[in-house]
């Protein structure tokens, strides 16, 4: 069977979906990649000029090209964005109506998960936010009759017909329908956009072409959106060496996005290909030997012979670096790769198969498309897209095999503040702002604890900027949690490991201070003390004063020197020209929180020093050469200053080449 309609317009589209349905529209749409943004809008449109219709959307991550603060912010970014996202590129319009408080009466968004930070201001994001394990979607969702789901695939003409692929995200899509079926609700009308640029993945993000209702095939349609790649710095570079020592040869993998977990497989790439520096680089990290003595017992010190296999809800660059560097290449059966294996003659016990990297969606730049599309011609069993359920939890019929897949699992994952008592604080605020959301990095604790070497791993970094100046990311206690207590495992900041499992409160609270900046260490313990938590002669040891940013600049100098530790360690999105103005811009930013630093820069802006190589190029790139008022002399002054203050750290660290 074939698609009801298909369709090449998407006004048209729109139209008759709204005509089939009726006024009231209950659509849901996967998070991410897999949003169909020119549908989205216009039916989004169709709501808003009639207000006798209705439309709520339930779906999560909402794509949206960064929109600067006006100044230099916005002379930054704006050149950039156009580059990168291209001309071309669609925002969803409901998103950003919803950043600016102005979403119509007749249109609800709901999302279980958000672009950090960015709706922290709307409030209508913050009152139909959803709090929901990933897991836990599809049902919650089921019984919300839902009449409508769009979903971008890929489209591919086999001699059997035609068929698509779920691609980028088969996570939700393939519960959600079925859930509804069982349910004995009616299934909701099930719309195709077709994107020649979105990669065809087979296997379990396969489905017949009947899956479908309605096929939509735009005449054009803009780039697919890619995440820009952020630089590290030298705290991160750290962070990431520590934790890269807990991973196990022949263990699987789990692993975010952002700047933390880049660091982390630089490390894993580092201790691949060059293990000998790698180890001399930790050594510098580790003086006191904590790490090592994690890894001799749970981790490894050796480059990977067998490899890792990654188990991921999230397959972003960093897979495709660490299988390009020969560290993801441990394969795992299920009953599909064997099916596959069987059909192509290939079954032997001497053949390589099964997959050796099983995720639910996939995000990332546009380099990770390119690889994923070559996979699926060269090695198809490689990559395994499925729904979340098989990837984020244990239960079920594939519990056994899950299981035997993720020995020694390492789940890595991100947070933004963490408890002296090993409770963890990824996704809000204590006055119930959501930052973000809990996505499944609660499954992936959860996980940890029931497979018998599994580990949870938090990473976070010590400090943060604040409007007050420098703050502690480590806190006595706070009013919101992710992840409790009686769940803690192990943290990772720039100054080591603190392993958790099993401990005494006072224990814990012990082996947090020692990877706390030094400048909060004694202040934490002193409330731990008068809590009756940490007793009460004791003393902190003389070796944790040296957890300062400027022990760690001194540890990793010479393999900065060297061009082993750059901003930008797998190429980078932004010119050369752009690369020394991001410190720069940061510095500025930085210090504009508060007014030490807002000091800081009037003194700079005064004594601006002696000219840097590459100040004139910045300057004109940021169309302040012929500044043209006062407001432009006044900004080429301050971004001057901060091109100077920042310009021996950029000529120490050469830029990258832009791909």
């Amino acid at each position: 069977m074939s698609p009801e309609q298909c369709f090449s317009d998407t006004e048209a589209c729109a139209q008759h979906i709204a005509e089939r349905l009726g006024p009231v529209l209950r659509v849901a749409a996967p998070l991410g990649l897999g949003k169909p943004h020119g549908l989205l809008n216009a039916l989004y449109h169709l709501t808003r000029a009639d207000t006798s219709r209705s439309l709520s959307l339930y779906t999560a991550l909402s794509l949206t090209r960064p929109r600067p603060a006006p100044g230099l912010e916005a002379r930054f970014v704006g050149p950039f964005a156009e580059r990168h996202f291209g001309a071309d590129a669609i925002d969803p319009e409901y998103a950003v109506d919803q950043m600016r408080n102005a979403l119509p009466s007749n249109v609800a968004v709901h999302e279980f998960y958000m672009q950090s930070g960015a709706l922290l201001h709307s409030g209508s994001a913050q009152r139909n936010y959803i709090s929901q394990n990933y897991t836990h979607v599809a049902r919650d969702l089921a019984v919300q009759d839902i009449n409508l789901l769009v979903q971008l695939v890929a489209r591919r003409e086999t001699p059997e017909g035609v068929r698509y692929s779920l691609s980028c995200n088969p996570d939700l899509t393939l519960d959600f329908t079925e859930q509804v079926v069982q349910s004995g609700k009616p299934r909701p009308v099930c719309v195709a956009v077709v994107h020649p640029d979105l990669p065809y993945v087979s296997g379990h993000a396969e489905v017949t072409r009947d899956y479908f209702d309605i096929e939509l095939m735009p005449e054009t349609s803009p780039r697919l959106f890619a995440v820009p790649r952020q630089p590290l710095d030298a705290t991160e570079y750290a962070l990431g060496m520590h934790a890269s020592a807990l991973v196990r040869d022949g263990g699987c993998l789990q692993i975010g996005i952002g700047a933390l977990s880049d660091a982390l497989v630089h490390a894993l790439r580092w201790r691949q290909q060059d293990n000998t520096q790698w180890r001399r680089a930790l050594v510098a990290l580790d003086p006191r030997g904590g790490t090592h003595a994690l890894a001799a017992r749970m981790g490894g010190l050796a480059p990977f012979r067998t490899g890792l296999y990654g188990a991921s809800e999230m397959v972003m660059d960093g897979f495709m670096h660490l299988q390009r560097a020969g560290v993801l290449k441990r394969r795992a059966w299920d009953d599909m790769d064997l099916e596959r294996a069987a059909a192509s003659g290939r079954l032997a016990p001497e053949t390589p198969g099964g997959h050796y990297l099983r995720g639910a969606f996939f995000l990332g730049s546009h380099e990770l498309y390119k690889w994923v599309s070559q996979l699926e011609a060269d090695d198809a069993d490689a990559l395994d897209m499925c729904r979340v359920s098989n990837v984020n939890h244990l239960y079920g019929d594939h519990q056994a095999l899950a299981c035997l897949q993720r020995r020694g699992a390492r789940f890595f994952n991100t947070c933004m503040m963490a408890s002296l008592m090993g409770a963890a604080v990824s996704d809000g605020l204590e006055n119930g702002e959501v930052v973000s959301g809990v996505g499944g990095q609660y499954n992936f604790v959860a996980m940890a604890h029931e497979l018998p070497d599994g580990r949870s791993i938090l990473l976070l970094r010590s400090t943060r900027e604040g409007r007050a100046g420098i703050e502690t990311n480590i806190r006595w206690n706070y009013g919101h949690t992710t992840i409790p207590r009686h769940l803690r495992d192990m943290f990772v900041t720039e100054y080591g490991v603190a392993d958790l499992r099993g401990k005494t409160d006072s224990e814990c609270i012990e082996a947090m201070l020692a990877i706390t900046d030094a400048r909060f260490i004694d202040a934490l313990a002193a409330e731990a003390k008068s809590h009756g938590k940490l007793a009460s002669d004791f003393q902190v040891p003389e070796r944790w004063r040296n957890n300062r940013p400027e022990f760690l600049r001194e540890a990793l100098a010479p393999w900065q020197s060297r061009g082993v530790l750059v901003p930008f360690p797998f190429g980078s999105d932004f010119t050369e020209v752009e690369q020394r103005l991001l410190p720069a811009l940061g510095w500025l930013k930085a210090r504009g929180n508060h007014w030490r630093g807002k000091a800081e820069i009037v003194g700079a802006a005064l004594r601006p020093g002696a000219p840097v190589d590459g100040e004139a190029d910045a300057i004109a790139r940021m169309g302040l050469d012929r500044p043209a008022s006062m407001g432009d002399r006044l900004w080429r002054r301050l971004l001057t200053a901060a091109l100077r203050r920042t310009g021996a750290a950029a000529e120490s660290s050469p830029p990258v080449a832009s791909s």
